[in-house]
């Protein structure tokens, strides 16, 4: 999937800033090295950076490592796929921020954190867990069945484990989870009644794939219309987000 890391920035700058906390959890030292796996456009690379660690930010993405490069000139930036990357150099840390439900071989990429980390090194994350924007989902393939499109309603977009899932996996690869949590967090969508028609062309092109552009607009209007009564709270709409986070330990 192409993104666009410009509309990613100006419209969805809450993917970082809630990620600013899970930075705490990182608790990164000065001097240690880290790699930020699925780094986007770089904002919390660069706050690793400020912390005093010797960061690099990889994406899969080279629209986003190319915003990255040209806002973080300072920090080291590469494209990179998450099931398959190798650095010669081990880190302390592997942080990552809302990335890794996008990885659907969870088993490869947690293995190539695994070998990415000296002994005794952490893997620090955040990642949409079992339920994450439920509601959402359900609402696009009601909207999708409804106008014919029956094979963009099956799309998988993306991988929402349950923390028992997750968890199973990273120690089945030799970590140690030291710290586990599957929670709640509506996220505030911008812009009003046109948040979710932006949240899903930006994060869920793919359920638009094959759809004209001149139907577009209406499927995203009677998704929205579905989602009227769940999402808008006195005028500020909230997607259903359900965020899974832990630490991992390299044994």
């Amino acid at each position: 999937m192409k993104w666009n890391a410009e509309l990613y920035d100006q419209k969805h700058a809450f993917v970082y800033q809630f990620g600013e906390n899970v930075l705490e959890l990182l608790a990164a030292q000065p001097g240690e090295r880290v790699l930020d796996l699925g780094c986007g456009t770089g904002y919390l690379t660069d706050q690793i950076r400020i912390q005093g660690a010797n960061v690099i930010g990889a994406d899969a993405s080279p629209e986003m490592i190319k915003k990255a490069k040209e806002t973080y000139p300072e920090v080291d930036f590469v494209v990179a796929d998450g099931t398959n990357f190798h650095f010669d150099e081990k880190f302390d840390a592997v942080f990552s921020n809302a990335t890794l439900h996008w990885i659907k071989k969870a088993d490869a990429a947690i293995k190539c954190v695994y070998d990415s980390l000296k002994p005794g090194g952490r893997f620090v994350a955040e990642m949409g867990g079992k339920g994450n924007v439920q509601h959402l989902i359900a609402a696009t393939r009601q909207v999708l069945r409804k106008h014919g499109y029956h094979k963009q309603a099956e799309t998988e977009i993306w991988y929402f484990p349950s923390l028992a899932d997750y968890t199973s996996r990273l120690e089945a690869q030799g970590f140690r989870v030291t710290y586990a949590s599957h929670f709640d967090r509506k996220t505030p969508l911008q812009d009003g009644d046109q948040g979710v028609a932006k949240w899903i062309s930006m994060f869920a092109p793919l359920y638009l794939v094959g759809v004209p552009k001149e139907e577009k607009q209406q499927l995203l209007e009677e998704v929205t219309a579905l989602l009227e009564p769940i999402y808008n709270e006195n005028g500020q709409w909230y997607a259903d987000y359900v965020r899974l986070r832990f630490i991992a330990v390299k044994q």
